[in-house]
């Protein structure tokens, strides 16, 4: 059961569409099934005679006389609006449970609290099978306004006791840091103009990516702008300094004005305040120094994911979130970063997670510096990494499955839900971009005798677990890629030991490929050494090209596949 608090102006207006056909002509048999006082409540939807503008003066008795006291001024907002919906699946409730269920949110938010003669006036409307709506005007019979802080928070605690005591599908519980979900209007407006998302959600999801690239405020803003998407930043009049934004997507617009969404009515996180908390001010021509080995920005980025699942094990929630905050924008950049069909699972694991990287617990995110540097690097990547990217999937998957046990254990059952739904696009991406590489590491095998070494030193160091790994049919892959390594400068032996000590493989479904991707995000040493001797010899070995500048989010695969 899903309630879904606002507030407006004009209780006409909402009258007018509660009691209406419709914006689609979805409304069907409109009536009051509860009200504050049933007999003094007209009904237009059961009583011919009466009419909206009767109920609108009914229930905004008690604001006209508050709008006399304060000389014609009529509070702000004093409409007040909660949707009540049932879960897809559920049983359709009764006028007389719908009744019940009003009766209980308008006592548990606030609005009218039960056994208070003074409470504010109500009704409840029922126009189709699965939901109510519920109009109040927050104007007390004393004059006072109603206490309804945390309305939204109440309202979804009530929920939970009414699903358990209704026999309904129980629903995850919030904690007031949701971002807000499309109005039926704004939904309407999508499927009119073709779209398959609301501006809203759309806005969301690129500025969550431009966050995830960029490493200042500015160049938010104007990757934003180069996007198509209106910026307009709010200046503080005293201090002249920006103090808050709204977009506005390409052509959203009403009576030919854009529609206009803060930052923080996309997400909370999205605000400018806890913007400029991850994003320092800094100029755009701040660039990192090019690396003189292209892989290095994806090395760093799976030694940083990696020591996420370590962190989430700390004990210390504010860096753990800190880290979560940060991982998500990993996740962004990732998508951004790689190619092939997995890019549209990593993508959808990247949006899913937009609502796991924040709860009530606040983030340090000076603690995820390190995680944040090094996922913003992925986005200026200019080197097809192979099996590194796929190394990379391994460690977020890995995170993705701890964050969900770490939000589980804390009580945040939407976040927990929303990091194993990014799990599971992690899995299906790994299985798309993993298997034909795989199958190409095993056609190129080194010969028996090198396999047999390395069989050797896989039950030296592994006795418990040789037996799965040589029986998995990854093994043939496993071989190449430690002659591969051991060609790098490494020693089979010795980096089969550290690779499996960073985890116990008992858990690991497939051992094998474990081994493999862990191998795989080892740097070269032979390549690292050379690199430090043209260091001290004053010249390079390897040419770097320049950083490009950041990709926008809504680039065509192709445009992206270009910079690689």
């Amino acid at each position: 059961m899903m309630p879904d608090v606002s507030t407006g102006s004009s209780t006409l207006g909402l009258i007018n569409y509660l009691f209406g056909k419709g914006r689609r002509d979805e409304h069907t048999d409109p009536h009051i099934v509860a009200a504050w006082d049933m007999a003094g409540a007209p009904d237009p939807g059961r009583n011919p005679e009466a009419t909206y503008t009767q109920l609108t003066r009914r229930l905004d008795h008690h604001v006209d006389l508050r709008t006399r006291e304060l000389g014609g001024e009529k509070p702000q907002q004093h409409v007040w609006h909660c949707p009540v919906r049932t879960a897809p699946g559920d049983r359709y409730l009764t006028d007389s449970e719908w009744a019940e269920v009003a009766r209980r949110v308008v006592a548990a938010t606030g609005i009218a609290p039960e056994g208070d003669e003074k409470a504010c006036r109500w009704i409840a409307v029922r126009h189709a099978d699965d939901h109510i709506h519920i109009l109040a005007t927050t104007v007390r019979a004393d004059g006072r306004r109603p206490r309804t802080n945390r309305d939204g928070w109440r309202a979804q605690r009530e929920c939970r006791k009414i699903e358990a005591e209704f026999g309904l599908r129980r629903l995850k519980s919030g904690d007031l840091t949701a971002p807000r979900t499309p109005t039926g209007a704004e939904r309407a407006k999508a499927e009119r103009q073709g779209r398959e998302q609301a501006a809203r959600e759309w806005l969301r999801e690129q500025a969550y990516a431009v966050a995830a690239a960029v490493r200042s405020i500015d160049e938010y803003f104007t990757v934003l702008r180069s996007l198509g998407i209106q910026v307009r930043p709010r200046i503080g009049p005293e201090t002249g300094e920006v103090t808050g934004y709204s977009l506005a997507a390409p052509g959203d617009t009403t009576s030919g004005e854009p529609v206009w969404y803060g930052g923080s009515k996309l997400a909370p996180d999205l605000s400018y305040n806890r913007l400029r908390e991850r994003l320092p001010a800094q100029d755009l021509a701040d660039r990192p120094e090019p690396l003189a080995d292209p892989a290095e920005p994806w090395h760093r980025a799976e030694t940083a994911i990696r020591h996420t699942h370590t962190v989430l094990d700390s004990g210390d929630d504010a860096v753990a979130q800190g880290h979560l905050d940060a991982f998500g924008d990993a996740l962004h950049n990732l998508a951004l970063a790689t190619q092939g069909a997995h890019r549209a699972e990593l993508q959808a694991a990247a949006r899913a997670f937009n609502r796991a990287r924040r709860s009530a617990i606040r983030a340090d995110h000076r603690a995820a510096t390190a995680l944040r540097e090094a996922a913003k690097e992925l986005a200026y990547a200019t080197h097809d990494p192979g099996g590194l990217a796929i190394a990379l999937i391994v460690a977020a998957l890995h995170v993705a499955r701890a964050a969900a046990t770490w939000h589980e254990q804390r009580g945040h059952e939407q976040q927990a839900a929303a990091a194993e739904e990014a799990l599971r696009h992690l899995q299906a991406g790994y299985q798309q971009a993993a298997q034909p590489v795989l199958a190409d590491l095993a056609r190129r095998a080194p010969r028996a005798t090198t396999a047999s070494r390395f069989e050797q030193d896989l039950r030296a160091v592994h006795p418990d677990q040789a037996d799965r790994v040589l029986a998995d049919p990854a093994w043939p892959a496993l071989t190449t890629t430690l002659a591969r390594a051991e060609t790098a400068g490494h020693n089979p032996r010795r980096l089969l030991s550290e690779v499996g000590a960073r985890r116990e493989l008992d858990s690991a479904e497939h051992p094998t490929e474990v081994l493999n991707w862990r191998i795989t995000a080892q740097p070269n040493r032979r390549a690292q050494a050379a690199g430090r001797r043209s260091t001290v010899s004053g010249t390079s070995s390897v040419s770097a090209a320049p950083h490009p500048p950041a990709t926008p989010v809504n680039m065509t695969p192709e445009k992206r596949g270009r910079r690689h």
